[in-house]
């Protein structure tokens, strides 16, 4: 080999060592930082949880007594950046009232007409509560005994006669 030739095998080799080192280094800093980054993010959940868990109202319906509305949450903390928010919700219009409008009951069929109150009666169980809604497990509901309706016979029912359309056919 010439003397010219081991001078550049020389300084090829120095300059993959150099490489090396600062591929070393670059994997060494970045290592380093992603670590840091993640003491960070370990800090700032502990500071979340001095939070206190959110409580929220019951929903407060816009307009009349259902449909859409806002209910509002609070949670405690010394370190909390939040402590008040506000939400949307739903108050489902089908829902019995009297019972609050965030529990839906399953109810069983009306009861014979007590005579000497002249009421019926009925209860319910909970089926469904929206959230945080307290509710109760079941509950009664009453209504005056109406009139007995009499049942009309198929034979004595009146029948509808509808306008039969004609058809035209196309050619």
């Amino acid at each position: 080999m010439t003397e010219r030739k081991r001078e550049k095998d020389g300084l090829y080799i120095m300059q993959q060592q150099w490489v090396c080192v600062a591929l070393l280094a670059l994997l060494t800093v970045t290592v380093t930082l992603a670590d840091g980054g993640k003491t960070e993010k370990q800090g700032k959940k502990e500071r979340k949880s001095d939070c206190g868990e959110w409580q929220w109202s019951v929903c407060v319906a816009n307009e009349g007594d259902c449909g859409l509305g806002t209910r509002e949450g609070t949670r405690t903390g010394t370190d909390c950046k939040q402590t008040i928010k506000t939400q949307r919700c739903k108050i489902p219009c089908n829902w019995k009232k009297q019972f609050g409008g965030e529990c839906k009951y399953d109810f069983e069929a009306w009861g014979e007409c007590d005579s000497t109150t002249g009421m019926k009666t009925r209860t319910g169980v909970l089926k469904r509560a929206l959230m945080d809604a307290s509710c109760l497990n079941t509950v009664s509901a009453t209504k005056p005994c109406g009139k007995p309706k009499p049942k009309i016979q198929d034979s004595q029912k009146p029948k509808r006669e509808g306008k039969k359309k004609e058809r035209n056919p196309t050619d």
